[in-house]
């Protein structure tokens, strides 16, 4: 098992960059030995429960049994799939349930979120259901244990993305705001007119490119007043590893730098699978953030 950061890291830097089968499965593999297995001592899931009409409109909370009696702040988790693809959990697989008992496990409610994919649910079917989601945490997480005011979102890749485009669109928000305190994107497209538009964006954002820059997220996240926390990894794909620190660049230009995490040694997705491993990189950054908002 290797679960020494050093060596997981050094094995990471020999895949490259590339995002591909075997790259996805190589890094799962050195990921998954670190990882809990069901039953999660002390942790109970809600699986499966409905905040929206589609039947991909669904989320797991992750909880610590016995309830603590104090309120906790919730972190949603969005995952990634190239808009086309992905899940909240896999059959057989740690992840990305890892995310939500991290939660769990360090002072918050976890809630996993799966939602609507392109080409049968293009843009911007990605906000609609980050909205349907956080009201949903809103109006039902008390009972769960977090405190509706104190709602955190995380996103990777296309996950990320759809939470840049919820915030930067408020007009698409559901009524009364974003509703969330603070977000974290973790290697997501923000600025369209600087990707290669291969087939998956195009399946979700469409073939019609003149609108491309309104549904964009850059200028949005600009204007935001959502704190945020950006993160990329080394080993990204280059063109991702540039829309984070391109975005990183053009907040702090507008005198509004967030909280920018630049992951050493990881890949797209050893970022993410990392999460509730001994590499704590990136769970630190979240906690100071929740922690600081």
């Amino acid at each position: 098992m290797a679960a020494n950061p050093i060596e997981v890291g050094q094995k990471i830097e020999a895949m490259g960059r590339a995002l591909d089968p075997n790259t996805i499965a190589a890094t799962a593999a050195l990921y998954s030995p670190l990882q809990e297995s069901i039953p999660y001592p002390g942790i109970r899931v809600h699986r499966n429960l409905k905040y929206g009409a589609d039947e991909r409109n669904r989320l797991d909370v992750f909880v610590p049994d016995p309830l603590p009696s104090e309120t906790r702040p919730t972190l949603i988790f969005v995952h990634g799939g190239d808009f086309v693809a992905g899940d909240k959990t896999e059959a057989g697989s740690p992840f990305y349930e890892n995310v939500g008992v991290w939660a769990a496990r360090h002072g918050l409610i976890g809630i996993n979120i799966t939602y609507r994919l392109a080409p049968a649910h293009p843009w911007p079917a990605g906000i609609e259901d980050i909205g349907a989601a956080i009201r949903w945490a809103i109006q039902n997480v008390a009972p769960f244990g977090g405190g509706p005011d104190r709602i955190f979102i995380m996103g990777h890749g296309a996950g990320a993305a759809h939470i840049a485009d919820y915030l930067s669109h408020p007009a698409l928000q559901p009524p009364g705001g974003a509703g969330i305190v603070g977000a974290i994107l973790v290697s997501g497209v923000y600025d369209l007119a600087t990707m290669p538009i291969g087939d998956h964006l195009k399946a979700y954002y469409g073939n019609e490119f003149e609108h491309y820059a309104e549904r964009s997220a850059q200028a949005g996240l600009i204007d935001t007043k959502t704190p945020l926390l950006v993160a990329a990894a080394e080993f990204d794909p280059v063109d991702l590893e540039k829309q984070g620190d391109t975005l990183n660049k053009a907040l702090c230009a507008a005198r509004k730098c967030p909280r920018y995490v630049f992951m050493v040694g990881n890949n797209h997705l050893s970022e993410i699978y990392a999460i509730n491993t001994k590499d704590i990189l990136l769970t630190k950054a979240i906690s100071d953030f929740i922690k600081g908002h």
